[in-house]
């Protein structure tokens, strides 16, 4: 197994290190029932090797017995917090990776094939997820072009036609232990045998995908260079072991996990539990994400978002060194603009003038900042006084001074589009602030696909590999989570000021995976600020294409059994 670069961690704290506040507010989070829900949701495989792959069910009967013979082997939660903890800490102990290794399956279906083996499928009220990705393509900005490569006529999986009804996806810490498990899996479907005579799985294979983590250095980063999943929301809920699921590591603030990780209901992301309430403070509980918006067995489950996207590296490389050129600064600056973060994944809020490898590397600071709130230490605040696996970094690194006219972090920077923070706009519906927000959350899951590029921003290269990232991401609302955020703030020029060429002021477009299907030359413009002075950008190129997808639900351990017809061991 090759080593890799250790991901950014804050320290474990152990239960006696936790505050009064936290002790407090645990009496009111549920219990998380984690052998139940499936392991990448909640836990994460953060798996260097994964596979995903596509199936049609062909025989609804006969797809049920397999099922039934594939369930025992789909990852739980549970499993994998537990061996994600155990591998932290071996690592952190031992300074190596090779000690312990798993590979995890896990399975989601389409509401075709929902509605194929469960009879009150109808009940999923969410509209998106009813009438599938290919179908909302053009309203989420993809080409209408018909020669388009983004044109869901063009994908590799999931357009008109060739929608999967489920998707397995297989993870692993070593390569070849990834490919004995897909063609184990893949046996059990070509030679499917019931009673140990030969049947029919009523399963069809039509598509396959291979991610990986990128190599060495370039662990944890994206093709375009920049490091990928620093911000993913803390999530509210207790163990079987009375742990918390998200730990508390910010001794300033009882409701974060790590600084700057607000913590969140977990009915955001897993039906069946409380949500957020966008007109309560981010702390307070919300209603249950399952009422009225799901059949019962739908507890326990969430929402799968999957997009495959090819990456332009050359085509975006070039953009930034000739417009960087152009605009007389450095093109790793230029790019730190148009992102929000520095390749290494320090926040330009607290990098302003150059990249920072040890922000980045410390998991307390690298996402410790707001665009509204100036978090400069002043004379007579309080120190950090962390007790025991808490964060603290008093005077390492340069405070976040806020940024609410976007001359630091662009109201178009990617970070700044897809996760506004505390940012405030009163001038659209709904309102923006952070409690609104809050309900817009994704758990992201993506790994990048295909062979590294070698262009740099100073050196583009172009060759012909297909390369991107298969983004995966849960939620408990398509249209509320995924959807929203991609066609009311990455699509959406005016978000979250309203975009003015002739004065130049307000956001544009997301620049780095933002579409503008309303213009038929594409064109995205976007606001930057430049020593001190705003610029208009534009382009007509998209660097990020998607290129397949699907809308899928991933069912508890409980509902797969029920879904095969069988109970549960």
């Amino acid at each position: 197994m090759i080593e890799q670069k250790p991901a950014r961690e804050a320290p474990a704290p152990p239960p006696t290190a936790y505050t009064a506040g936290v002790k407090k507010a645990a009496a009111s989070e549920p219990m998380l029932c984690v052998d139940n829900i499936q392991g990448n949701i909640l836990g994460g495989f953060m798996k260097d090797h994964q596979m995903l792959i596509f199936l049609k069910i062909t025989d609804v009967p006969a797809f049920k017995k397999w099922l039934k013979t594939l369930t025992p082997f789909i990852a739980t939660a549970g499993e994998v917090l537990a061996f994600n903890r155990l591998f932290k800490a071996l690592r952190t102990r031992r300074g190596e990776t090779n000690t312990v290794k798993a590979t995890w399956n896990n399975i989601a279906f389409s509401f075709g094939a929902l509605k194929q083996l469960a009879v009150d499928a109808d009940a999923f009220t969410d509209a998106a997820f009813r009438d599938g990705l290919a179908s909302r393509s053009q309203s989420l900005g993809d080409p209408a072009d018909a020669a388009a490569e983004g044109n869901p006529g063009n994908w590799f999986i999931g357009g008109p036609n060739d929608e999967a009804d489920v998707v397995l996806i297989v993870a692993s810490d070593d390569r070849d232990d990834l490919f004995d498990e897909v063609a184990r899996i893949e046996d059990s479907i070509f030679s499917f045998r019931v009673n140990g005579q030969p049947a029919s799985s009523g399963a069809q294979l039509i598509y396959k995908q291979q991610g990986q983590n990128l190599p060495g250095s370039l662990a944890g980063h994206e093709h375009f260079g920049f490091l990928d999943g620093v911000s993913q929301p803390g999530i509210r809920g207790l163990l079987p072991n009375g742990e918390f699921l998200t730990l508390r590591q910010n001794a300033q603030d009882d409701n974060q996990g790590k600084p700057g990780q607000d913590l969140l209901w977990p009915g955001e992301f897993v039906f069946g539990y409380s949500g957020q309430d966008p007109t309560k403070e981010v702390e307070e509980e919300g209603p249950n994400s399952l009422n009225g918006n799901a059949p019962a067995w739908a507890q326990d489950g969430s929402f799968l978002v999957f997009r495959r996207l090819r990456q332009d590296v050359f085509g975006f490389h070039s953009f930034l060194r000739d417009t960087a050129g152009i605009l007389g600064v450095p093109p790793d600056l230029f790019g730190a603009k148009l992102v929000g973060r520095w390749p290494s994944g320090a926040p330009i809020l607290r990098a302003q003038n150059s990249d920072d490898a040890a922000l980045a590397d410390n998991d307390c600071a690298n996402n410790n900042f707001e665009f509204q709130e100036d978090a400069t230490q002043e004379p007579g605040d309080p120190p950090d006084s962390p007790g025991a696996g808490q964060c603290a970094e008093p005077g390492r690194f340069p405070e976040s001074p806020g940024d609410k006219p976007g001359t630091i972090c662009p109201y178009a920077g990617h970070i700044r589009k897809t996760y506004p923070r505390d940012d405030v706009f009163n001038n659209g519906s709904p309102g923006l602030n952070e409690n609104t927000t809050q309900t817009h959350r994704l758990l992201r899951r993506g790994i990048p696909f295909g062979e590294v590029s070698s262009s740099t921003t100073t050196a583009p290269f172009e060759d012909t590999v297909d390369r991107g990232l298969l983004f995966l991401a849960y939620q408990t609302s398509v249209v509320e989570q995924f959807e929203f955020v991609t066609k009311a703030w990455v699509n959406n020029a005016n978000f979250k000021e309203p975009f003015d060429e002739a004065n130049k002021s307000g956001a544009g477009h997301d620049p780095i995976i933002g579409q503008n299907g309303q213009d038929p030359n594409r064109e995205r413009k976007f606001i930057v600020t430049i020593n001190g002075q705003p610029k208009v950008v534009s382009t007509r190129n998209d660097w990020v294409i998607p290129t397949g997808g699907g809308y899928f639900f991933s069912p508890s351990i409980d509902t797969l059994c029920l879904l095969a017809g069988v109970d549960r061991p």
